[in-house]
């Protein structure tokens, strides 16, 4: 699932592939900007800010969006051709965004208003802990998972983040957001998870990295508590899922 740690590796991936290289194809598969093509001109930069992704060449900025099921993918790809969105090639290089939630060319000079309503990034240079902690709190009566959720407050988290840290800090997902004791360690402490998983492909939150033990609560419905040994419950009614220890967390 494409959280924030997910957008930070594929941003450095694609700086790999890409940066400091013209392009020699650009095959914008989006019936709006399907006559745009930046072939010829250098990528000067690739940035991440929060779940978004700028790839900036000369005056343009491709911008995309993950959602829930896009990639960028580089090397040789193998998918389906309905699902390719953009084809970015070099001499000696080639990324295919695949699946994309959102895809538009932008003016460069501009791109950054397509995010200006973010919270403070989490993996950004921008991450301010006081400034996140402040938007926790603009409304405490709101559920935690879902406050930690809106990148209004801090850019990066998603589900899996969002179900881990209300775990980690003993709270169910649905407790209001004043119940938390320390808002500030809370996103230090969120700050830390992702910063640790931004170049893992399999991310970990329990510190024990070995296949199937890496998650605390996410996905783990009716299995053992790894602290307690109660089994883990989960609400599938909302949105989104939410996962919880009934003896762990109050």
């Amino acid at each position: 699932m494409p959280e924030g740690d997910t957008v930070f590796r594929t941003a450095d991936k694609l700086r790999t592939a890409l940066v400091g290289k013209a392009l020699t194809r650009c095959d914008v598969r989006v019936p709006r900007y399907a006559t745009v093509d930046l072939s010829g001109q250098v990528v000067d930069e690739v940035l991440s800010r929060g779940k978004h992704l700028f790839i900036r060449v000369d005056n343009a900025s491709i911008h995309s969006h993950l959602k829930m099921d896009g990639s960028w993918q580089t090397g040789r790809v193998r998918v389906p051709v309905h699902k390719v969105r953009i084809v970015l090639e070099t001499a000696d290089s080639r990324a295919v965004g695949v699946d994309l939630g959102v895809l538009e060319v932008l003016e460069r000079a501009g791109d950054v208003q397509t995010v200006a309503h973010l919270g403070p990034d989490l993996l950004g240079p921008d991450w301010s802990a006081d400034v996140a902690a402040a938007n926790l709190l603009a409304d405490p009566d709101r559920p935690l998972a879902e406050t930690l959720l809106d990148q209004r407050v801090l850019a990066g988290v998603g589900n899996v983040y969002a179900n881990e840290l209300c775990y980690v800090f003993g709270l169910r997902p649905h407790t209001a957001v004043g119940a938390v004791a320390d808002p500030l360690r809370l996103m230090q402490r969120t700050q830390q998870m992702l910063w640790a998983n931004r170049l893992r492909v399999q991310r970990c939150t329990t510190g024990d990295t070995r296949r199937g033990r890496e998650l605390w609560v996410y996905g783990r419905a009716n299995e053992p508590c790894r602290r307690c040994g109660t089994r883990i419950e989960t609400d599938r009614s909302g949105d989104r899922v939410t996962y919880w220890c009934p003896a762990c967390q109050r």
